[in-house]
């Protein structure tokens, strides 16, 4: 399972410790265990027989998992140090504490259903560690207003087509054509093709008009509105995929520019230590060379640069 990738720029003002840990493969995958897990743990308590069984055991074990998903979202807030603010900058970070901090309320926790919901709201979390999935949902919800054109669209288009309809097949059909509301529902029905040869067969004797009513509506609604709705999605995930793409590469940016400022104080730091160099050459013991000072800032900062440039690899 690969793990949703986090750009440097996300890292900017976190503890790096524990920014590694928590965006770390490992990490990621041990939580999406525990998410299944509890998956699995919900839907066995579903049997009556197991919950009569091993019900104590199903209720630990799902507190458990709460404990462990608490500690990950405590992690997770210590992670960005001081600046705990930017935890918020993350959607699915507020996701996460809503679904865990929630069960902490008092009045929620009196509340079994809501308890279950909460319960069944963490394995939707899920999706924060699949990064198709998460794209998927990015993808849906840049379709929502397109979509929403669709559907007035198509309510329009079933209103005119219902009208035609009760105007033609109501009296002789009052079941399915009778108003406007059963024929708007017939017309719905027939979006997935569903029973169109019976409706047809039903309405033919009734009107003339039957067939190419039925046939045109089938052309124009049922092939060209999915057809739209179709490319209205696929639209959206290319949008989708061009806003993701376009933020790692400013993530990146900042990322490159971080580290060339760290290069620079590096570079100022070596031409003050070799300005001092002569002065401390007369202090140092035998055999330390008059950069012993340099090499040991060098080597102090030596580490964090490697791990800038191991995150801008990742990046790239």
């Amino acid at each position: 399972m690969n793990p949703p990738r986090r750009s440097g720029g996300r890292r900017a003002g976190r503890d790096s410790r524990l920014a590694r840990l928590v965006d770390s493969s490992r990490f990621n995958a041990a939580i999406a265990a525990v998410i299944v897990a509890n998956a699995v743990v919900l839907g066995l308590e579903t049997y009556p027989e197991v919950m009569a069984r091993y019900g104590g055991v199903l209720i630990a074990l799902d507190l458990l998992f709460y404990c462990v998903f608490v500690v990950e979202l405590g992690l997770r807030i210590a992670s960005y140090g001081r600046r705990p603010r930017d935890f918020f900058r993350d959607g699915w970070n507020v996701f996460d504490l809503v679904v865990v901090g929630a069960a902490l309320i008092p009045g929620i926790r009196e509340q079994a259903t809501l308890l279950r919901l909460l319960r069944l709201a963490r394995v939707v979390r899920l999706v924060r560690f699949l990064p198709d999935a998460r794209m998927l949902m990015l993808t849906v919800i840049k379709s929502i207003p397109s979509v929403f054109s669709m559907v007035v669209l198509t309510v329009l288009l079933l209103f005119v087509y219902g009208m035609v309809g009760w105007a033609l097949f109501g009296a002789a059909l009052p079941d399915t054509w009778g108003t406007i509301g059963r024929a708007m529902l017939t017309l719905f029905v027939l979006l997935t093709l569903e029973n169109f040869p019976t409706y047809l067969a039903e309405a033919e004797p009734v009107s003339p008009l039957a067939v190419p009513f039925f046939l045109s509506y089938v052309v124009v609604a049922a092939f060209l509105v999915f057809n739209l709705l179709i490319g209205i999605v696929i639209s959206s995930m290319e949008k989708a995929r061009e806003e993701e793409v376009e933020r790692e590469r400013r993530d990146d940016a900042e990322l490159l520019t971080r580290l060339a400022d760290v290069q620079r104080t590096l570079a100022d730091l070596e031409q003050q230590l070799r300005g001092r160099a002569p002065a401390a050459s007369a202090g140092e013991p035998p055999g330390q060379p008059v950069g012993g000072a340099l090499h040991k800032v060098a080597d102090h900062l030596a580490p964090q640069e490697a791990g800038k440039r191991q995150v801008v690899a990742d990046a790239q």
